[in-house]
């Protein structure tokens, strides 16, 4: 084969490969152009109920003593809690536990004492009119609790707030989206797809124990606080 043809066949397959490289390019940016950002939205307001863990511990020489000394105090706390309007439905028992009281030898000679029985009884209280919770506090505290273990606020119907969420995470996700669109000189155009996960921010609860504690708590009232509800979005966008 003469030099001109060798050099018109390497042409020939350059150009081939080059045709063939040009559409391998067209296939792979064939699909729709897109650009997917990651809004952010919240809605906080006030709680209407609240939840109290309050408890009763008794100490005595024997299981049965201080089972019946717990149980008396636990009948009036269910008592002060009916005379507070709270229905029987919205009070339940969190934990109920004995454990034995021990006395180590201090000769120490490794002999172990058991000198009483302590009995632990924790119901857990639902109270729906919040603007009553310092006065429940106060008459569980009263009756005998000795110990609260937590207060956490809630809101029965969360879906207003989740709905002003998901609508500032939109906008949210939208004013980047076209904050990028501008950066990169395009234009956004329809959404393409939308995934959401919504999620909860409480206050963080009261906590402590002793009576002396929740009785200062109770006068003149609880603090609730706002309750924020956050709401996360993916969007993607065309882009022209």
């Amino acid at each position: 084969m003469s030099f001109n043809g060798i050099k018109a066949s390497l042409l020939a397959i350059a150009i081939i490969g080059l045709s063939s490289l040009a559409i391998a390019q067209d296939v792979a940016g064939g699909g729709m152009r897109s650009i997917t950002v990651i809004g952010q939205g919240e809605a906080a307001g006030p709680p209407d109920r609240a939840s109290i863990n309050a408890g009763v511990q008794t100490l005595a020489p024997s299981v049965a003593e201080s089972s019946e000394q717990n149980q008396a105090i636990i009948e009036r706390i269910m008592a002060a809690l009916k005379q507070e309007g709270i229905d029987a439905a919205d009070i339940q028992t969190a934990d109920y536990s004995i454990w034995p009281e021990q006395q180590h030898d201090p000769r120490g000679s490794g002999e172990i004492t058991i000198t009483g029985y302590r009995v632990n009884n924790t119901v857990r209280i639902t109270v729906k009119d919040i603007d009553r919770l310092g006065k429940v506090l106060a008459a569980v505290t009263n009756a005998g609790a000795n110990a609260i273990h937590g207060i956490g606020f809630s809101v029965k119907d969360t879906a207003a707030l989740e709905g002003q969420a998901r609508a500032a995470a939109m906008a949210d996700a939208r004013e980047r989206a076209e904050a990028l669109a501008n950066l990169a000189g395009v234009k956004l155009g329809k959404v393409l797809s939308i995934s959401t996960t919504p999620g909860g921010s409480y206050p963080m609860p009261f906590m402590g124990g002793g009576r002396e504690m929740a009785m200062s708590a109770s006068v003149p009232g609880i603090s609730s606080g706002q309750l924020s509800i956050n709401v996360q979005v993916q969007v993607s966008y065309e882009i022209r």
